[in-house]
């Protein structure tokens, strides 16, 4: 690996935030990134706005005005941005709702629901404003490495992260990949 620390942002969007726990689990191995990565915007520091980052890692898919804004904010503040597991690269579960219309979704979540005492559609303007439809990342930015899964493995991550830090294009072998 190289001399120079880079620094290495994450974000999660909309989605389960199971791509953040693979990450982890890389395990021990999170020590021997540390000494030549260093980590900005992470559940491993709790910083809530990313600084100028090498690479920057993003799960989850864009459903709401809120996570347009972070992902373009990310993208102006990282020089590789990588769209992690099947959310932020194709939408992913959050997406199944884009075959149902928004009003519909909303009116059998807050107005038809059992139990429901009160019913109406939040609007407090706290709450960001949900999109139509739940995009994948590359829709609105440009993206650079995808890493495929539902979640990505730890050692995708790893061999990922170890060949970008060894200035190698990373290359993911099929035994890392595969689905069956």
């Amino acid at each position: 690996m190289t001399d120079k620390k880079l620094k290495i942002a994450t974000v999660s969007l909309a989605g389960c935030f199971g791509c953040h726990m693979s990450f982890l689990d890389i395990d021990e191995r999170i020590m021997e990134l540390a000494e030549v990565a260093e980590f900005d915007r992470s559940p491993l520091t709790d910083i809530e706005h990313c600084g100028d980052c090498d690479i920057g890692l993003i799960e989850g898919g864009v459903c709401n005005s809120e996570n347009v804004h972070t992902l373009r904010e990310f993208r102006r503040h990282c020089k590789i941005l990588v769209a992690v597991g099947a959310c932020a690269i194709n939408g992913g579960l959050p997406a199944y709702r884009n075959y149902i219309p928004l009003e519909e979704c909303l009116g059998e979540s807050y107005l038809d629901g059992i139990g429901v005492e009160n019913p109406q559609i939040p609007s407090d303007p706290e709450l960001p404003l949900l999109l139509n439809k739940v995009r994948p990342i590359h829709e609105i930015v440009k993206i650079d490495y995808s890493l495929p899964g539902c979640p990505p493995s730890a050692d995708v991550f790893w061999k990922f992260l170890t060949d970008l830090l060894a200035g190698r294009e990373p290359v993911l072998p099929y035994e890392l990949i595969h689905y069956d």
